[in-house]
């Protein structure tokens, strides 16, 4: 496993200015080599005539190969980003310095080929951006911890921070972050329920712990392509469409029986107030058959649905 190496280069404009000079010298050379070379009616070469030929040859290989590899060693480095540095196969280091620099000419210019989502090869660049990406997962369709089929999304906002591992250690890292996005959220997925009766964490009710668990998730899986989380929720969460409809009566049928739990103790408790004012002011005096019957009439006056009808007695209570 590769572990990345800081490693500092030499700045690009003291080597520009060689470039300059380097090439100004090349130029005076061959304008003077051509000046010493021998009219074409002069048959006899003399040693000033041959100095001039060899300034000439010289300064012509020189400005064609002196420049030109020198220029291949230029770089810039922008902010939050990084350059891998690979010389004939070994990696020398990475240089997250920015600015305009020069290195060896003959440092590699890629990390080799990967194939791409359509199968064609592409060169693996060197060069490494720092700042943070975002993962727009897909919809997923997988089974929570009941086996109730769900649909569920995530995101995830990630970065490089090992460049060697990301380039040494997998083939395509941001590939391998897609992949691994998707295999830790069908396992997050399916180590919780969607919903429960019951104090356990769920997915729809406790979405920071789910949320935290599925970045700590994600933080071991990457950790091998020195990649790190900064953070990770879910974006979509529903039930499959093949039991959307029954989970929903479900939930309605749920809403109405605590609901109706509450008018009943509600009504109870009205009921048990009303009679025990009657009796403590003694403003009527009900036998058990009268206060059974008052008690059932309140019971479905305030437990009803819809308004109760008033009926007058003209008679008395037992009429």
């Amino acid at each position: 496993m590769a572990a990345e190496k800081s490693v500092r280069v030499k700045s690009g404009w003291p080597m520009l200015f060689v470039v300059v000079v380097l090439t100004a010298v090349c130029v005076a050379a061959i304008i003077a080599g051509a000046m010493m070379l021998p009219p074409e009616d002069m048959p006899v070469a003399t040693g000033t005539e041959v100095l001039g030929v060899v300034l000439l040859v010289v300064g012509i290989v020189a400005l064609c190969v002196g420049p030109f590899v020198l220029l291949m060693g230029f770089f810039t480095i922008q902010p939050n980003q990084a350059r891998v540095l690979i010389l004939f196969g070994d990696y020398r280091g990475t240089v997250r310095d920015e600015g305009f620099h020069w290195a060896n000419p003959f440092y590699s210019r890629s990390a080799g080929t990967t194939v791409d989502a359509n199968g064609k090869p592409t060169a693996r660049s060197l060069r490494l951006s720092l700042r943070a990406r975002t993962y727009n997962g897909e919809h997923l369709k997988v089974n929570d911890k009941n086996g109730n089929p769900i649909e569920i999304a995530d995101v995830v906002v990630w970065r490089i921070e090992d460049t060697a591992k990301a380039i040494f250690d997998v083939d395509d890292y941001s590939s391998y972050v897609h992949t691994q996005s998707e295999t830790a959220l069908r396992h997050v997925a399916t180590t919780y329920a969607y919903d429960s009766d019951s104090d356990e964490i769920t997915l729809r009710s406790n979405i920071e712990e789910v949320s935290a668990a599925l970045k700590e998730e994600l933080s071991v899986r990457l950790e091998k392509a020195g990649v790190v989380i900064d953070d990770a929720r879910l974006t979509h969460l529903a039930y499959a469409p093949e039991i959307a409809q029954a989970m929903l009566r479900r939930q309605q049928a749920e809403a109405v029986i605590a609901a109706r739990e509450k008018i009943v103790q509600g009504a109870v408790s009205m009921v048990d107030m009303a009679l025990s004012e009657l009796a403590a002011k003694h403003v009527v005096d009900l036998d058990d058959e009268r206060r059974a019957a008052m008690v059932s009439n309140l019971m479905v006056v305030l437990c009803g649905d819809s308004e109760a009808q008033p009926v007058l007695n003209t008679g008395t209570l037992y009429q």
